[in-house]
């Protein structure tokens, strides 16, 4: 039958999930050290399934500015993807590709914004590589779409698009640690029922 809300995954579902959490972040991490010709590590990854509600306060709360980077999955996976990068992160960013930094996002102009959506691309791109390659699925991504926003309203957008189908969406949460700070790194995805039920079934662990 498969599952008709996120909160009926069970333990299995769940562990495998958190698993491919990890996978697809270190790989992100990796592309990430790569892209910044530094070393980057990520810390032990949290994969979790929360309300909507429950997940803007995960991610510093609703009215907290964060840059996001969107892509849409279609082939085998429909969905959403969603990179959260917080001052923190947009400044190790900046500085490690064009020496600079900033104190507001509205000191954010067209050049910062590229080397921004081409971080939040190759992120999402290593990630959904990850799971596609484990699931043995083809995923397609569209072009990257960027924002500044509040929390709330960036995450409105796959709320509005699936929150008919789940209350729930899938996050995937971490630090990266780059010269031993730690810069927080929100992911998250929103497969919809259908696409996560066939995940599921691909990756052995449902017969739904």
């Amino acid at each position: 039958m498969g599952i008709k809300n996120y909160d009926e995954l069970n333990s299995l579902e769940l562990d495998t999930l958190r698993e491919i959490g990890s996978m697809g972040t270190g790989n992100a991490a990796t592309a990430l050290s790569q892209m910044l010709r530094r070393e980057v590590r990520i810390t032990l990854p949290e994969v979790r399934i929360m309300g909507y509600n429950e997940a803007i306060e995960w991610i510093g709360g609703p009215e907290e500015i964060t840059a996001g980077v969107l892509v849409k999955m279609g082939g085998q996976i429909n969905g959403i993807m969603l990179s959260c990068q917080q001052l923190d992160f947009v400044n190790l960013v900046l500085d490690s590709v064009m020496g600079q930094r900033i104190e507001d996002y509205s000191q954010l102009a067209e050049l910062e914004n590229s080397c921004l959506i081409e971080v939040g691309n190759i992120m999402i791109s290593t990630f959904i590589n990850a799971l596609s390659g484990l699931a043995g699925m083809d995923v397609t991504l569209t072009v990257p779409a960027f924002t500044v926003d509040m929390q709330g309203a960036i995450l409105a957008v796959p709320m509005a698009e699936y929150g008919g189908q789940s209350d729930y969406i899938m996050t995937i949460g971490g630090n990266f640690v780059c010269d031993n700070k730690q810069v927080p790194c929100r992911l998250l995805m929103s497969p919809d029922l259908r696409s996560l039920n066939a995940l599921l079934r691909k990756l052995g662990v449902s017969d739904g």
